[in-house]
């Protein structure tokens, strides 16, 4: 449950959020979409938002009713209904933050868990990079409680977690990675898309959800770069809203091949993508990191007989 958002404690239903979407908007998006020969006149303008009248604690309930390990809150320090509803069912609770300042915020909150996830992520990101990230948190931190640091941020090689470990985290949180796994749900076309991007072909772009969140570069974050010329997206679920079911749609044309679309197509990746270049089982990334961060851990015992 994100800690800013449009609408937040008016407890807004969906039509009270859709009235506050400018229409002008839609105008671009709909001069974007006609530059890449894409209509969709006949598709929902708008998404209905998770975050529209008091939803978070009916998701968390839901959530609980299963045999959930962790519950683990972003961009913000969890709610106190989360934080209490850890503490009286044992589950504990992750925070995932981007800066020391919020590490310190999330402790003295109460969580369990601290994921300090570097700009180098997939997804929601701050702009501090994950070797920074990591013992800045740690430092932070350690004056108020002891609490477990798992790193986060374009980690998809076992080397890479032993370095994390090395830097003093307790181990790895990672994402991206399973995205091109044999498993995942991810769309064909995007899993080429993934296999062919390098580490530069990844931003922070606030078009989709209206925070910055790490994705493949394409039309659809340019259009939404104001620093560049383009547009400054709304604030989130706004943004959110208009650009889902727009997302949605291109995705779809793009699978089919229409190139409008695969040139406006994007998807949550982080920098670590330029390092996943085959489709592989689940199984054997997860064994490609055991023997990869034994390796990195034996070439440090070296460095010390050197």
């Amino acid at each position: 449950m994100p800690a800013k958002f449009e609408g937040k404690g008016e407890s807004l239903s969906f039509d009270q959020l859709t009235d506050r979407i400018p229409a002008d908007f839609r105008g671009f998006i709909d001069e974007l979409l006609a530059a890449h020969d894409i209509d969709i006149s006949d598709q929902p303008r708008v998404a209905a938002s998770s975050l529209s009248g008091d939803t978070g604690a009916s998701l968390l309930e839901v959530a609980l009713d299963h045999p959930i390990k962790l519950m683990a809150n972003a961009l913000g320090v969890p709610p106190d209904y989360m934080i209490e509803a850890g503490k009286q069912t044992g589950i504990p609770v992750a925070a995932l933050v981007g800066a020391k300042e919020h590490a310190i915020k999330q402790v003295n909150a109460g969580v369990d868990l601290i994921v300090a996830q570097g700009t180098e992520a997939g997804g929601h990101c701050g702009e501090v990079t994950t070797l920074v990230l990591i013992p800045e948190v740690i430092e932070a931190i350690k004056p108020i409680r002891e609490v477990p640091v798992l790193a986060a941020g374009g980690i998809v090689t076992g080397r890479q977690m032993a370095a994390s470990v090395a830097l003093g985290a307790a181990g790895a949180w990672t994402g991206s990675v399973w995205l091109t796994t044999e498993e995942a749900e991810t769309a064909p076309y995007t899993v080429q898309k993934f296999l062919a991007a390098t580490s530069r072909d990844t931003v922070r772009s606030a078009g989709r959800t209206g925070k910055p969140s790490r994705q493949l570069v394409s039309d659809w974050t340019d259009a939404w770069a104001p620093h560049e010329g383009g547009r400054q997206p709304l604030p989130l679920p706004l943004q959110n809203m208009i650009a889902e079911p727009v997302l949605r749609r291109i995705d779809k044309l793009a699978e089919g091949g229409h190139p409008g679309a695969q040139a406006l197509a994007t998807y949550f990746v982080g920098q670590g993508v330029g390092l996943m270049n085959k489709v592989k089982p689940a199984r054997e990334v997860v064994l490609e990191f055991i023997e990869d961060y034994l390796a990195a851990a034996e070439r440090l015992c070296r460095s010390l007989d050197d």
